[in-house]
């Protein structure tokens, strides 16, 4: 019994430390400088696509941002712009593929060629399956999917003749582990790993590299632009909560910090926070577990309701006492600061 408990615990330690040497590996830098580069980025108006524009910027990168609020969208240009930055910021929809390629074209017209692609621009519907409608699915499918492909066919002909390119795609754990309540935002997700893994194969030769990137929980405030439906205002504070606990949700600073390093050093993969890096890796292990695991979850979270559960509504529409409260300060501070908040 001593021996076993021990090999347990040592188990534990060994597991713990590969788990910190792949964090500070992840970590490193990397030489891909982004000074003078051009950088184009989907959905680039708020959230995480802001705070990849302001490193860009910082750093000295050309930065093209794209979304379909016009008024957003000036207001993240006037921002990255307020300190001399190079920026282009142009309203598209990204779900129709002639604008995709307007908007590519349009880059290049301005500066030339595109350096970095980001795919960033998302969308996620949370609730039970019961409420869940072929629409969730389909738009789920035209943002994760067919812009990031409509984006990458339309960059790719000038890359592929200069032999040089990095483009990075926004993934999620949602994409490696299917969780319960976001079965559209899931589904979608898995296909883009599907597809960006694919070009990342057939790509690297012609000295291209992609990067799929699969995050946890992440502190950007866009969780009150979610779509939720069933039990809205359950659905949403169970959603806000998780998207605000230190513990399971990571720092979008930082997230955007590993993200760029990835790009820099031509990952094929990087995923981020310690519960994203230790669901996907059990689930790898032991799916079937996982599955389960995840079933029992699923009875913790809001039920399905009446006809009213199908209405979509958004996060800001379907606040309560509990997602208000303290326990949601981070995700609100962190709303204010990316551009989240105006005008709701």
């Amino acid at each position: 019994m001593k021996s076993q408990t021990r090999n347990t615990l040592l188990a534990a330690v060994a597991g713990a430390g590969a788990l910190l040497a792949a964090t500070l590996y992840s970590n490193r830098r990397g030489d891909y400088s982004l000074q003078g580069r051009v950088v184009l980025i989907t959905g680039g108006s708020r959230g995480l696509g802001l705070l990849l524009a302001r490193q860009a910027v910082a750093e000295g990168a050309k930065v093209a941002i794209c979304a379909r609020d016009a008024e957003e969208l000036e207001r993240a240009r006037q921002e990255l712009a307020q300190d001399g930055g190079q920026v282009l910021a142009l309203v598209r929809n990204l779900t129709d593929a002639q604008e995709v390629q307007s908007l590519v074209e349009e880059v290049q017209q301005q500066w030339g060629y595109i350096d970095v692609l980001i795919n960033n621009a998302g969308i996620i519907t949370a609730g039970p399956l019961d409420h869940i409608d072929l629409r969730d699915f389909e738009d789920s499918m035209d943002t994760h999917f067919w812009a990031p492909l409509h984006a990458m066919r339309a960059v790719l002909p000038d890359m592929r003749n200069r032999r040089e390119g990095r483009i990075v795609n926004i993934a999620s754990v949602g994409g490696k582990v299917a969780v319960p309540h976001l079965a559209p935002y899931c589904a979608s997700k898995f296909a883009l790993v599907g597809l960006s893994e694919a070009f990342r194969a057939e790509l690297q030769q012609h000295g291209i590299l992609v990067t799929t990137v699969c995050p946890g929980l992440m502190r950007t405030g866009s969780a009150r632009n979610a779509i939720v439906k069933g039990q809205h205002q359950k659905e949403y504070a169970s959603f806000i909560l998780a998207d605000s606990l230190p513990g399971i949700s990571m720092n979008a600073e930082s997230a955007a910090r590993q993200i760029w390093n990835a790009c820099r050093r031509g990952e094929a993969e990087v995923i981020l926070s310690v519960p994203a890096k230790l669901l996907s890796g059990f689930h790898g292990l032991f799916p079937g577990t996982t599955a389960d695991v995840l079933g029992w979850v699923n009875r913790t979270l809001p039920r399905a309701t009446g006809e009213e559960g199908d209405q979509r509504r958004f996060g800001y529409e379907s606040e309560s006492e509990v997602s208000r409260s303290w326990l949601t300060g981070l995700t609100r501070k962190a709303e204010q600061e990316n551009n989240e908040r105006q005008n709701r």
